[in-house]
């Protein structure tokens, strides 16, 4: 008597099943695979914008006349770019224009004389996309409100440089950028503040952490702890497979070894959907912390009533654009304000 429940299985059912499973194991197989050794392509976005590999907007463009188009030789052998965008305080012409601030300078036409260029310069580094060119009306407004030298790069793999983009690649490079500053003829003689945005903070307070006293200040934009602990909330379905990623940028680690004598300033859009702002919040007190010994008096008292740090604490300033996401930041209404405070105070002798 048949059961009703019986079901009829065919008999090729067990090799159906040994061919699911091997061409499962198989893909998985193959994204590992993948994700191993080809998550630089994932992270460093360097051909989006279409074209960025091939246009790269030079900073004449930007009424910067006076700037060096530099190529160097990494020690590991790769070609990168650069400009080295000078201020010299004596041939600027002060005109105001309360509608581009970046304008309220323009540039007088040399004399025959030989002008020293301002004692500060500030070494750009910039995101995951892009080239240096496209970051070239920061690089504007930053010189001629602050009156400060501007080096930018394009990292290896970005624009016009040579290679391919890997975290130790962009650390060489950032430490190549850092090396040709300090020994040209001019530059050399400045003291030098990083900027980054996004993961270019990390690579800035990566850079800052194994140059503590070639380094005057440090200022990040909308950074991460970590890459690994960045994946959940940018790619959740790759959590199972966070053991895989070998591009760490381990910020949490670096931001640790950056003495006190060095002012950072953070800015943080409240509105990040990329980077969720608990990652700057906690970079925030992990150099408080270090910088006060191990741990906080009261850490209560670090926070406003939401919960949020305190502005100035151990020399570390923490300012929230509330409205910003991710890549508008920089556009908020008193972005470049806090900036060139920061900048003014740290030349001024008050930070």
């Amino acid at each position: 008597m048949r059961l009703l429940w019986a079901v009829d299985i065919p008999v090729w059912f067990p090799y159906g099943l040994e061919t699911i499973v091997n061409l499962a194991v198989l893909l998985t197989g193959t994204v590992i695979t993948a994700l191993y050794f080809h998550q630089d392509k994932l992270i460093y976005m360097s051909a989006f914008p279409q074209g960025s590999r091939d246009v790269v907007s030079t900073p004449d463009q930007m009424h910067m006349p006076d700037y060096e188009n530099v190529i160097l030789t990494t020690p590991d052998n790769v070609k990168i770019t650069g400009y080295a965008i000078k201020y010299r305080p004596q041939l600027e012409l002060l005109r105001q224009d309360d509608n581009d601030p970046a304008s309220s300078l323009r540039y007088r036409k040399p004399d025959g004389k030989q002008h020293d260029v301002a004692p500060y310069t500030l070494l750009y580094l910039h995101a995951n996309a892009g080239n240096m060119g496209h970051r070239l009306p920061i690089a504007r407004v930053i010189r001629a409100r602050a009156g400060m030298n501007v080096f930018m790069l394009s990292y290896r793999g970005y624009g016009k440089s040579d290679g391919v983009a890997t975290e130790n690649g962009i650390k060489i490079d950032s430490q190549a950028a850092l090396d040709w500053i300090a020994n040209h003829e001019e530059l050399g003689k400045t003291k030098i503040v990083l900027y980054g945005q996004s993961i270019g903070g990390a690579v800035a307070l990566d850079l800052a952490s194994r140059n503590p006293d070639r380094i005057t200040a440090v200022i990040i934009e909308n950074t991460f702890l970590s890459l690994p602990k960045l994946i959940p909330s940018v790619m959740p379905y790759l959590k199972p497979l966070i053991f895989l990623c070998h591009q760490m940028w381990e910020s949490e680690k670096a931001i640790k070894k950056i003495p006190s004598s060095v002012p950072i300033l953070f800015l943080s859009g409240g509105k990040d959907e990329l980077i969720p702002q608990k990652h700057m919040i906690e970079l925030v007190q992990i150099a408080r912390r270090a910088r006060a010994g191990g741990k906080l008096v009261d850490e209560e008292k670090e926070k406003n009533a939401d919960g949020k740090p305190v502005k100035d604490k151990q020399r570390v300033r923490w300012v929230e654009f509330t409205n910003g996401g991710h890549n508008d930041t920089v556009m908020q209404e008193g972005y470049f304000e806090e900036v060139i405070a920061f900048l003014f105070e740290l030349m001024q002798g008050k930070l």
